[in-house]
């Protein structure tokens, strides 16, 4: 089993809206890195820790797993939407998603200023300077200092 960390703006999806939605399309990724990541290392079981970024407290908050591997990112075709990519065909798509199902909230969210203070998460690379990944590995044991601090 693999283990992932998801970082989405709870303005655009949040871990309530996963909660409500059971199940979601992970779409709209524009990196090739976590792109790469999603379509190579990303398989159905692997858990995910959801993190709310770019907002007043960014924070673990809860635990998704992957039920659907790779797929063409759908809204790469749609030219109404925000991540349309003129240059990708259905054929051999650029963007890739997959499906996230809600598994649990945090009862406490972890702050990344929280998180800076840990010794067993010093390695994470959320934590790493001018890192942008929307979507990383993590390894197992940074998912259960999360998972157990969030409980």
């Amino acid at each position: 089993m693999n283990y992932f960390l998801l970082k989405t703006e709870p303005t655009e999806y949040s871990i309530d809206d996963l909660k409500r939605d059971g199940i979601t399309s992970w779409f709209g990724v524009r990196n090739y890195q976590a792109r790469n990541i999603i379509r190579d290392d990303m398989k159905v079981g692997d858990l995910c820790i959801i993190y709310h970024s770019s907002c007043k407290v960014p924070a673990a908050v809860g635990i998704g797993k992957v039920v659907k591997e790779a797929y063409g990112d759908k809204t790469q075709f749609d030219k109404k939407s925000d991540y349309f990519d003129a240059g990708s065909s259905v054929v051999n798509p650029r963007w890739m998603s997959v499906d996230i199902q809600f598994i649990e909230q945090f009862t406490e969210p972890v702050s990344l200023s929280q998180m800076r203070t840990m010794s067993i998460l010093k390695n994470m690379r959320l934590l790493a300077q001018g890192n942008r990944l929307s979507v990383m590995q993590i390894e197992e044991r940074h998912f259960i200092a999360l998972s157990e601090l969030g409980k």
